[in-house]
């Protein structure tokens, strides 16, 4: 039985290769947004407080990554308001077109049409009405 001589050359460059496949993570950046849009109502994440906080896991030669969950100091925008002073036509439902009126619905128009109507009726709007 014929024996195969060991690879010398290429055990030889493992230790290149290797070498070359090490990455060096640059360090994360962040910024805050340099233009904010005028209807995006904004307040530094210092004012609020913590109300949870998760470290991801990272991989090794990553930056962790820190996600928190702040609780406003307080709410900017009016989120209540009287249905009935929305519903211009009376129809009992408020329109996008509606909407428009209060900046912080339209806002959240899309979000809140869960059954996808185009309309929001009173039940849509649990906890935003006054009346």
């Amino acid at each position: 039985m014929r024996r195969r001589p060991a690879p010398v050359l290429l055990l030889s460059l493992l230790p290149v290769f290797a070498a070359a496949q090490v990455h060096t993570p640059s360090p994360a950046i962040s910024e805050p947004l340099r233009e904010v849009p005028a209807s995006v109502r904004t307040q530094a994440l210092s004012e609020g407080r913590v109300t949870d906080q998760v470290t991801l896991p990272a991989a090794a030669g990553e930056a962790q990554v820190t996600v928190r969950s702040v609780q406003p100091v307080s709410v900017v925008g009016h989120y209540r308001f009287a249905f009935s002073a929305l519903d211009v036509d009376g129809d009992g439902v408020i329109s996008r077109a509606e909407a428009q009126a209060n900046p912080a619905l339209a806002d959240e128009f899309t979000a809140l049409d869960v059954k996808r109507r185009g309309r929001l009726d009173r039940a849509d709007l649990a906890g935003w009405l006054v009346d």
